[in-house]
């Protein structure tokens, strides 16, 4: 009996951690959402670099800054998903770009910042919660997940369909979702192919997997890019630091570095920078 009523109370205490917990949205521009705990939490200072410092994806960060600058303006705008080759700086430009779209309007009239919120892939089936916390607020939310795919039997990308798209109350019109991911379908290629090989009807069974990136209205696409390009983001963060000394020298090792690693990104580029600034006893923050 006693174990009974310490399950119940267990399942009591689980329920009500779930519960929406107030939240200060004027503390900070940036929050982290804690699905378990049905809360917002405010991240104060946020990890990126500086719009300007992202090399070699001009294309798309022009893109993305247009689409989240109307978003910010009040006018309609597309969820986004960034898909493609690892360190290119997808996830890097979200954050970057809602700082700059700030910056850029903290000087107009009755300016309201534009709130960055991060969902974790792992508590993706939050969202519906999420987004009737934020559908009422007077703020406009930039909802954002890092690395968003699904393998096996995962199901729960059906509810972020229906957020996004499809759903009886839909997207909240002040919020606002973008997602990076290695895969353009945001689903593995062997999910997609499994199903095509054991379904009655395959090719519905495939479009209804498929489908979920369709609900995205901009597909933004990152590509690995060549040694120029690489060199080019690797002087970038070293005059940006003041850290150029020999550039010959830096990009003999840059070069170096990214062989070592087998990849030439914008990832790559950055660490080698941070292992240069602490060779000279130099910091990069």
């Amino acid at each position: 009996m006693a174990r009974l009523l310490e399950r119940m109370a267990a399942a009591l205490e689980r329920l009500a951690g779930v519960q929406e917990r107030a939240c200060d949205f004027s503390s900070a521009d940036a929050f982290v959402f804690d699905a378990r705990a049905g809360s917002l939490i405010p991240i104060s200072q946020v990890s990126r670099v500086n719009i300007a410092l992202l090399r070699g994806i001009d294309q798309a960060r022009d893109i993305l800054l247009a689409n989240t600058r109307r978003f910010a303006q009040g006018f309609a705008a597309n969820n986004a998903l960034l898909w493609g080759a690892r360190g290119m700086g997808k996830s890097a430009l979200i954050k970057a770009a809602h700082a700059a779209i700030n910056l850029e309007r903290a000087g107009s009239q009755a300016f309201t910042p534009l709130k960055l919120v991060e969902i974790h892939r792992e508590d993706i089936e939050g969202l519906p919660a999420l987004m009737a916390m934020l559908r009422a607020k007077p703020w406009r939310f930039l909802v954002f997940c890092d690395d968003l795919s699904f393998d096996g039997a995962d199901a729960s990308y059906k509810s972020l369909k229906a957020v996004l798209e499809g759903g009886i109350e839909g997207r909240p019109p002040n919020v606002l979702f973008y997602a990076t991911s290695n895969r353009r379908h945001i689903l593995a290629r062997q999910m997609i192919e499994n199903e095509r090989g054991t379904a009655i009807n395959p090719d519905e069974t495939v479009q209804e997997k498929i489908s979920l990136s369709d609900r995205f209205g901009l597909w933004l696409g990152f590509h690995s890019c060549s040694q120029d390009e690489y060199l080019a983001m690797v002087f970038g963060y070293a005059d940006h630091f003041g850290l150029s000394t020999d550039r010959g020298a830096i990009a003999r090792e840059a070069l170096e570095w990214s062989i070592t690693r087998g990849a030439r990104s914008g990832r790559t580029a950055w660490q080698y920078i941070q292992d240069l600034a602490g060779r000279l006893g130099r910091t990069v923050e």
